[in-house]
């Protein structure tokens, strides 16, 4: 049975449970419970898409291995990946574009209704080399939920991601898209940009289901999941 939302703050507060799948071998077979605050306004950022549940649910399945690690979302409006990842114990930093300032205030209620109070938020506008992209700490992971979703903004995200890669090789790009047109493609930019990725199948973490994490996303929706890092060159080991 799919959860209902409750109200908040003149929107939405959605609840998530995401349940370990292995509870004989899982920290007692716990289940983390996450609310994200939506907020009834005409921007993308404002609403939790499907993409970001099963980006969230790849994060919890993988933990275990997030212990502070240092974790960047980008595009976070609700942030509900990152948050997930801030409360399975990864230092993180949540961002959206610095021309969005209701975006960030959003990014800092989900971390207010979560008990996040270490998370850094930030203004990074995709394809530009701002101050505050240029002083970020050391990244292990990077996270971006539906930030395939206008094609004019495909090269920009991926010019960011090759620069956050180029400064931190041994860092991954998680990342979720969901299927809109089948002439929509980011292979060529990720050749131009030195990229690779590896398409996850999404029932590996248990993310081919309707009711993901108790809620009613991602339902019927062609979600995918894709790790990307920097391509090897010849010669590299």
């Amino acid at each position: 049975m799919c959860e209902q939302d409750g109200r908040a703050g003149g929107g939405n507060l959605k609840h998530f449970n995401f349940k370990a799948e292995d509870q004989s071998r899982s920290e007692g077979g716990r289940t983390l419970r996450v609310s994200i605050p939506e907020v009834l306004e005409p921007q993308y950022g404002m609403y939790v898409w499907p993409c970001a549940v099963v980006l969230a649910q790849y994060v919890w399945h993988h933990k275990g291995a997030l212990q502070q690690k240092s974790v960047l979302e980008i595009g976070a409006g609700v942030s509900l990946p990152g948050v997930v990842a801030g409360r399975c114990g990864a230092r993180v930093i949540l961002s959206d574009s610095a021309e969005l300032p209701a975006c960030l205030e959003n990014c800092r209620r989900s971390c207010e209704v979560n008990g996040l109070r270490d998370v850094s938020v930030v203004g990074l506008t995709w394809g530009q080399v701002s101050p505050d992209l240029l002083i970020l700490p050391a990244l292990d992971i990077i996270l971006g939920s539906d930030v395939f979703y206008e094609p004019e903004d495909f090269e920009d995200v991926l010019v960011t991601v090759f620069f956050l890669l180029r400064r931190n090789p041994q860092a991954q790009f998680w990342t979720t898209y969901q299927e809109r047109s089948a002439d929509w493609s980011i292979e060529a930019l990720l050749h131009k940009w030195s990229l690779q990725c590896l398409h996850i199948p999404l029932e590996s973490f248990q993310a081919n289901k309707e009711c993901l994490a108790g809620s009613n996303l991602p339902g019927s929706h062609t979600v995918h999941m894709i790790v990307i890092t920097m391509r090897k060159q010849s010669g590299d080991t």
